[in-house]
């Protein structure tokens, strides 16, 4: 009797579980891995790593967590290694602008439309600066000197030719009027190397993020003309002016996107869009986004895609005009 009545106690217990795990539709068997396609300490590095230490830190999820770096080409071996493993939930990616640019310019076969975008997490903005004693006091200054010769002020960009900064120049150019052709732009291999190339009068322009352009601006080295965000950045950014307020509606942006593996269920990917949904409304992550400059102002599932479309066609209308799209469209 004693065994009957367990033996029925196990089975109810049994079907209970079953039937929460189907109301709560999927969630993670085994660790999470968070892959990133750059090396410790960059950008996406430090969103990965933040998420894996606010979900480890308040329990959000049930099982591990663990970052691992696939540097090199760009992002282009993360995404091959993510494109690896269709199917499975248990891997995500945080790139960056470079999926989408890197197609159009041809240096990847891969793209957005290759794998499951979950969430746009934050989009960090673009500064266009010069060096502190420049003669350029404005960014109708900077305007008037390309518009009269697109060689007089030399930019500098990194990381990589037609990336996140080369668009933002190349969008500063389209709304004013200048052919980038024309202008001089030298890459550099790193935001350090592009700074020092700044400050040693080697380009007169630094186009580059406000995380990057923070410091050198803190200590009075070089002046921010303009930001290409939607609207004016707090902070140390208070007093310079967007894009917009100058004129030119440009918006110029680096991602930090959230993917995941192509051939996801809608539940699967549904877990994670709520999950992220939950990470970027602590306060941590608030904090740790305001550090750098960067609006906490993610975008779920649906939103992420929608945007991933429109910026696909814009991005390659600009690199067809600096003349680096080679890849046609998806």
């Amino acid at each position: 009797m004693r065994s009957s009545l367990i033996s029925v106690l196990a089975l109810f217990v049994l079907s209970v579980t079953i039937h929460a795990h189907a109301q709560s539709g999927w969630s993670p068997e085994r660790n999470v891995e968070i892959v990133v396609g750059s090396s410790p300490g960059t950008g996406t590095d430090r969103v990965a790593r933040l998420m894996e230490q606010i979900w480890r830190e308040k329990k959000m999820l049930d099982v591990s967590v663990s970052v691992v770096n696939k540097s090199g080409g760009g992002g282009a071996i993360s995404w091959a290694y993510l494109n690896q493993r269709s199917g499975d939930p248990h891997f995500l990616l945080i790139t960056s602008y470079n999926i989408v640019a890197n197609y159009i310019n041809g240096k990847s076969k891969l793209t957005y439309t290759d794998f499951t975008p979950i969430s746009l997490l934050a989009s960090e903005y673009i500064a266009y600066s010069v060096r502190a004693d420049s003669p350029i006091k404005s960014i109708a200054d900077l305007v008037k000197a390309l518009k009269a010769d697109p060689t007089s002020v030399v930019a500098g960009i990194s990381s990589s030719s037609g990336g996140a900064n080369h668009i933002a120049l190349g969008r500063l150019a389209a709304a004013a009027g200048v052919d980038i052709k024309k202008m001089k732009v030298v890459v550099f291999s790193g935001t350090n190397k592009a700074l020092v190339g700044l400050l040693g009068g080697h380009v007169g322009l630094f186009v580059n993020s406000l995380s990057a352009t923070a410091g050198p601006f803190k200590s009075a080295q070089i002046r921010p003309l303009a930001v290409a965000a939607p609207k004016r950045i707090g902070g140390i950014y208070s007093t310079v002016p967007t894009l917009t307020e100058s004129g030119m509606p440009v918006i110029a942006e680096n991602w930090r996107l959230a993917i995941a593996p192509k051939g996801l269920s809608d539940a699967q990917a549904d877990y994670w869009d709520n999950a992220l949904k939950k990470l970027t409304a602590t306060d941590e992550w608030d904090k740790e986004l305001a550090s750098y400059y960067i609006p906490n102002e993610p975008l779920d599932r649906a939103q992420t895609k929608r945007h991933l479309d429109q910026q696909f066609g814009e991005i390659k209308g600009i690199l067809t005009e600096i003349g680096l799209a080679k890849a046609p469209a998806k």
